[in-house]
């Protein structure tokens, strides 16, 4: 590997050329007296972000206030899907529009990466940017993470996540010495990455396990109604460890891919998000959306949030119980 200097410059030069590719040139904008201010991009473009209009919380130990919803990157959507990238840009363009701030991407999410990338430099400095390595050791998760950069045409990510952390021995493996922890920490030393997280949607006491072995700034975890009724629940595992180190929670899994928006379950995404929104110690939540409309529909319920009472929470979980396991489908994902 190239020394730290180096490597910065490498990663900097690289997005520069992107840019051609890709069609913007964030670094170039952010290091020079013609960039173009907010007002101004209202006022010129048709993808200009809005002001915020959703609730606000700040993630945790980071300090940073952002909408309590964020656009993911994964599922069977337009923005994982190849040969999808009008559709995809349509879409974050869109987010942007509706006031999203924070978007959420990983190395493996097909193209993902350089869709988001296609839109969201000029926006750079407007956004809370993340995206994941599943890569164990040092050198691959280095090798994830140029990628990655390269890919969203950015010279720094706000947040990079270790991805869907499932057993102990991957944990052992990452806080070795040539573990993904060193390139997490060179990387912060080196201002690649903003804050570190981990990621799981399998094993709650792995997720805890390793908040407790290391000062993470966030974990990204299921929140559902269906959590409840599994045997190895997230909520009362991994919450208390995460509120009693301020860690910032980011909630996923909020429909379960919308099985639990089947009919018989819950009315709506009202319910679905008001449910992973209301609990305690959870900051926000990232959802994928199929289209435009869905996505729009989804924002409009963000701005709409109140915190729901245990009575109403209560009658959430009741409303599950009965297809809990298809709530939990993603469990068996490892």
């Amino acid at each position: 590997m190239s020394n730290k200097k180096t490597r910065r410059e490498f990663l900097i030069t690289s997005a520069v050329v992107a840019g051609g590719i890709v069609g913007c040139n964030s670094l170039q904008q952010n290091n020079t007296s013609n960039t173009i201010s907010l007002a101004q991009e209202q006022n010129t473009t048709s993808n200009a972000i809005a002001p915020a209009k959703m609730p606000e919380q700040t993630l945790g130990k980071t300090g940073v206030k952002l909408p309590i919803f964020g656009l993911g990157g994964a599922g069977q959507t337009p923005l994982s899907r190849k040969e999808a990238e009008r559709d995809a840009v349509a879409q974050i363009e869109k987010a942007l529009q509706l006031g999203i701030r924070f978007f959420d991407t990983a190395a493996s999410y097909g193209p993902s990466e350089y869709y988001l990338g296609k839109v969201l430099s000029p926006h750079r400095d407007k956004i809370f940017l993340a995206s994941k390595t599943a890569a164990r050791d040092r050198d691959g998760a280095w090798r994830e993470l140029e990628r990655s950069l390269k890919r969203l045409n950015v010279d720094y990510l706000d947040l990079w996540q270790l991805h869907h952390v499932s057993f102990s021995e991957e944990l052992d493996t990452i806080f070795s010495d040539s573990g993904a922890i060193k390139a997490i920490e060179e990387a912060k030393q080196q201002k690649l990455i903003r804050f570190a997280g981990i990621t799981g949607h399998h094993e709650p006491d792995i997720i805890a396990d390793g908040l407790r072995r290391y000062p993470f700034d966030t974990t990204l975890i299921p929140v559902n109604a269906a959590d409840k009724y599994h045997p190895r629940p997230f909520l009362p595992v991994v919450l208390p460890v995460a509120r009693e180190k301020n860690v910032g929670v980011i909630a996923m899994k909020v429909p379960a891919y919308g099985r639990l928006l089947k009919p018989g379950a819950l009315s709506g995404m009202q319910q679905a998000l008001g449910y992973s929104l209301s609990q305690p110690g959870v900051h926000c939540c990232i959802v994928a959306a199929e289209d435009i409309k869905q996505l729009e529909e989804n924002v409009n319920v963000a701005r709409s949030f109140q915190k729901l009472n245990d009575k109403q929470l209560a009658k959430i979980e009741q409303q599950v119980a009965g297809i809990w396991e298809d709530g939990n489908f993603f469990r068996a994902w490892t």
